[in-house]
């Protein structure tokens, strides 16, 4: 049941014949009542006040009494300060969840599709360094929301816009061409991706020693840095891909090679996937035609230097360049092309998704704005899913001194952490090494999956890898173990969970309403995270779930209970609550243990 529909339903009867008004149920605005006050649900009665011609308290206490008058299922009511709190009765809250003890995998709508169908890109990783901590935020992000997305019924196109073309890509070719005397991922025994990156460390200490040089001889650190003769070779080396030479596209694209196999392994680990990949050097030309159209429209305008540009200032944003005057194209040309071609490629999506960093949150705003006065009505639809950076307690992290964290360490990492623990806790027994190997890796993953996750995206955010995995804590492995903990209880039960039959005379124990209460919610919090692009909606009401759970289980014994008809019940109530757990985490890309 749609508690609040029936519940505006009530209300709105109830207020018309009160007050002699003529509301809607849309009009009746509800909230769950503040842990501090006693009720289920509360109405704001300031609406009501002049039609009642009474105080807000004496508004509340009339509506309270007649709700209480007009139906059953509401049982008591209080006002605070205007607002009436009133609480639903034990056979509604236990018929509600028969409801949802039937319903399998409740409060996901995957089965039923939407008609919705959206692209959303993630990862966009350079092919000159391994991923490290910020793409493993980005990856992570959105991989969840296109899960998200998903039980809301919606089809989701998961894409990757690889950048494996630019200046930065040849300063690891030039520095592997100069120092690398021919080393492989094979005679390294480096991932493909590390290599690369190592070289691309290599150019910046070069680089750094060469402007010295030139400065110690007299140069200005300007002239210094155009003049360093690995910058020279870099920018010709740019100019030869850009004209097909073949000794530079064939470096380019085994050094490339390299990369794609190191990134697989690290998405393989970090459990992400892509539906499509796209490369920049396939995408780097379109738009150019774009602005020639916008040109003919009166969309762009031609500068006195022969640059193209765009006029925003009324739109409160800047003049954007499209065009350089020598008609090399910028970012946004590249991506205003590549908006189009793919609305082209997949007509039925109505919406494109980007999670990239909020340092280009500028960026966005005027490609969605440019695309709009082109004229594409979708461009209003898409949506940059911006997010804050990664600190760790060192601080900040760069690529070119070779300061990041990297993505496959942490993940590794995490892992040993994860043994670490477990070994010290002393939740070993009774594992294969196997099993013991699976779990290392389930508890490591799902601590950093979590620990990232459960900050809102657009918060900056700090990484702690120590705090991640207490079990204890607001974490991953709190909620595995939670997780773990009901299913032993499951397997300890002699009979089916799914087979019980709920019992009509059970009393609800005040912890049991509560787990019933906050299942229901599931639902809502899933079309929530996804109509806000936001996991940590759901991660942070998995967390709720599962330390209420802790308190019924403190409370109201299960397995030791002698009323046999008390028991089945809390044993069905127990596997759905593990049932959203898992469809919770999973939702993150979490796996939860059967056992720990």
């Amino acid at each position: 049941m749609n508690i609040e529909h029936f519940l505006s339903t009530t209300i709105s009867k109830v207020i018309n014949e009160l007050f002699e008004l003529s509301s809607n149920p849309s009009d009746i605005i509800l909230q769950k009542t503040k842990k501090e006050f006693e009720g289920d649900f509360t109405l704001v009665t300031f609406p009501y006040i002049k039609a009642a011609k009474a105080t807000p308290e004496k508004t509340g206490e009339l509506i309270g009494e007649q709700l209480i008058k007009s139906n059953p299922s509401i049982t008591k009511f209080n006002v605070v300060k205007g607002f009436l709190n009133f609480s639903l009765s034990n056979d509604f809250w236990l018929n509600e969840f028969k409801d949802i003890s039937k319903t399998d995998n409740y409060g996901i709508k995957a089965a039923k599709s939407s008609g919705k169908q959206m692209m959303l890109e993630y990862s966009s990783p350079n092919t000159n360094k391994p991923l490290h901590l910020g793409h493993v935020r980005n990856n992570l992000l959105g991989y969840s929301v296109a899960t998200i997305m998903k039980t809301q019924g919606h089809d989701v196109i998961k894409v990757n816009l690889v950048n494996d073309r630019g200046i930065h890509i040849c300063k690891s070719m030039i520095a592997w061409k100069l120092f690398g005397n021919g080393e492989t991922p094979q005679s390294s025994g480096l991932k493909g991706d590390h290599l690369v990156g190592k070289y691309y460390v290599i150019f910046d200490k070069e680089y750094k020693k060469e402007i010295q040089t030139l400065i110690d001889g007299g140069a200005t650190k300007e002239d210094a840095e155009k003049q360093a003769p690995i910058m020279l070779q870099t920018q010709e080396m740019l100019l030869k891909w850009e004209a097909s030479d073949k000794e530079t596209i064939d470096l380019w694209k085994t050094m490339n090679g390299w990369v794609y196999d190191g990134f697989a392994v690290s998405y393989k680990k970090l459990g992400v996937d892509f539906d499509k990949m796209y490369y920049e050097s396939n995408t780097y030309l379109l738009g150019k035609e774009v602005v020639q159209e916008g040109l003919a429209k009166g969309v762009f305008y031609k500068k006195e230097n022969g640059s193209v540009a765009i006029d925003l200032t009324e739109d409160k944003l800047d003049e954007k360049i499209v065009l350089r005057s020598d008609g090399t194209s910028v970012y946004i040309t590249q991506d205003m092309g590549t908006a189009i071609e793919r609305f082209k490629e997949f007509p039925a999506i109505s919406q494109m998704i980007y999670t990239v960093g909020n340092e280009q949150d500028y960026h966005f705003k005027v490609l969605f704005k440019i695309l709009e006065k082109l004229g594409y009505a979708w461009a209003k639809e898409c949506y940059h899913l911006s997010y804050g950076m990664v600190e760790l307690p060192e601080g900040k992290m760069k690529s070119r001194e070779g300061t990041v964290v990297d993505a496959d360490d942490l993940m590794d990492g995490m892992v040993a952490t994860a043994k670490e623990t477990t070994e010290e806790l002393g939740k070993v027994e009774g594992f294969t090494q196997d099993e013991l190997e699976t779990l290392y890796q389930t508890i490591g993953m799902g601590a950093l999956k979590y620990f990232i996750l459960k900050v809102d995206p657009k918060k900056k955010m700090l990484f702690d890898p120590k705090e991640s995995i207490d079990f204890n804590g607001h974490t991953g492995p709190f909620i595995q173990y939670t997780h773990a903990r009901i299913k032993s209880i499951l397997r300890k039960f002699e009979g089916k969970a799914n087979e019980i039959v709920i019992a009509n005379n059970i009393i609800l124990h005040e912890k049991e309403k509560e787990l019933i209460k906050l299942q229901y919610d599931f639902a809502k919090i899933l079309e929530e995270s996804a109509n806000t692009y936001n996991p940590a909606v759901v991660a942070n009401y998995i967390y709720e779930l599962t330390k209420l759970f802790n308190q019924f289980y403190n409370e109201c014994p299960v397995l030791k209970e002698e009323n046999n008809t008390i028991k089945e019940f809390r044993i069905t109530l127990i596997d759905k609550t593990s049932e959203i757990i898992k469809n919770g985490m999973l939702c993150l890309g979490i796996d939860v243990p059967e056992r720990m």
